[in-house]
């Protein structure tokens, strides 16, 4: 499939007049059909975006040995470093997680509820060798939820409906990772449909946005009619994915952006992403405005109810019994590795 699939909107063109139908229609095609556009002139500043993708670079380019001492302490696979192989042993991805809130102390500060503060009893997990990464990482992450906001209003206005419409609340919930993939040159894996680093899936945000780096678009979309088109590598630009909560608010009119990744290149492929989503407190319903004479599709759900067990969930769906055991006992979990790939 041609790049052209994903469409790339300049924000700031949209920003500087009163956008019409026939600039709004290209964005509106591809949240309702395919769930994935990429934006430049984004507003997040170029040196924020470079320095944090700096700082992750070197943490990531650590021996494994010094990497395992950022594993969660109490085992918790959304917090600091992890690395997972897949079924024959061979490193498939690492990963480095931010929570919203450094400690339980925090989110109670911010405003959520005893109960909520909880998601922040297991800490983050900063590199003793950058005690900066800290600050940035945040402040990265308050510009991305601010693009996130601007966006869910872009994509309201691109199909008639006020601002506010998807209102994400005055305390967004949000997840934070950055993904590492090796390159893959086994012999035995020539084509992309023999590996998928990651499986493909619809996110529970309502946007994720998304930045990638690497020598090749491992990153894939799914269109309409089930084929993949890749997600091109543009400098200066983020990758932005409707999440289920998004088609749920509108009834299915917006598509969640399915999407995987597979292997290829090189270099290393490294992305990261911030899901965000609205207040726990809010309830994801159908809109009156996007629901027909026969009624909503789509159930109430309670945003709480997803998030407090997600954890897990996660473990009981894709634990190994290690890991599983691990959290279970409050200790770190680092997954063994057999091989890694050829160079």
């Amino acid at each position: 499939m041609a790049d052209s699939a994903i469409p790339v909107i300049d924000l700031h063109a949209l920003r500087t007049a009163e956008p019409t139908p026939e600039q709004l229609a290209p964005l509106r095609a591809a949240i309702e059909n395919i769930g994935i556009v990429q934006v430049v002139n984004h507003g997040v500043p170029a040196d924020l975006v470079g320095d944090f993708h700096s700082r992750v670079d070197r943490v990531l380019a650590l021996p494994s040995t010094e990497k395992a001492l950022l594993a969660s302490p109490t085992g918790h696979p959304y917090r600091g470093w992890r690395q997972w192989p897949d079924d024959f042993g061979r490193l498939e991805l690492e990963r480095y997680s931010i929570g919203q809130f450094d400690t339980a102390e925090d989110a109670r500060a911010a405003g959520l509820t005893e109960e909520q503060a909880r998601l922040y009893d297991h800490h983050n997990v900063w590199p003793p060798r950058d005690p900066g990464l800290r600050d940035v990482a945040f402040r990265y992450h308050d510009e991305i939820v601010a693009l996130a906001r601007h966006i869910l209003d872009l994509y309201a206005q691109a199909i008639g409906a006020p601002a506010g419409t998807f209102a994400l609340g005055e305390r967004e919930h949000t997840t934070f990772v950055i993904n590492d993939y090796p390159s893959w040159t086994y012999p035995d894996s020539a084509t992309e449909e023999d590996k998928l680093l990651l499986l493909e899936h619809a996110d529970g945000s309502a946007v994720t946005i998304l930045h990638q780096q690497g020598d090749y678009a491992g990153l894939q979309g799914q269109l309409p009619d089930g084929s993949w088109t890749p997600v091109p590598i543009i400098p200066g630009a983020l990758q932005v994915f409707s999440g289920r909560l998004l088609t749920r608010w509108t009834d299915g009119r917006l598509t969640a952006g399915r999407h995987r990744v597979v292997s290829g290149g090189t270099v290393t492929r490294r992305s990261s992403a911030v899901f965000v989503h609205p207040s726990l407190d809010t309830v994801v319903e159908p809109l009156d405005r996007f629901v027909g004479p026969d009624g909503p599709e789509f159930e109430p759900l309670n945003l709480w109810d997803e998030v407090r067990d997600r954890v897990d969930q996660y473990l009981q769906d894709f634990g190994r019994p290690e890991q599983v055991a691990a959290w279970r006992d409050g200790r770190p979990y680092v997954a063994a590795i057999k091989e890694k790939a050829a160079r």
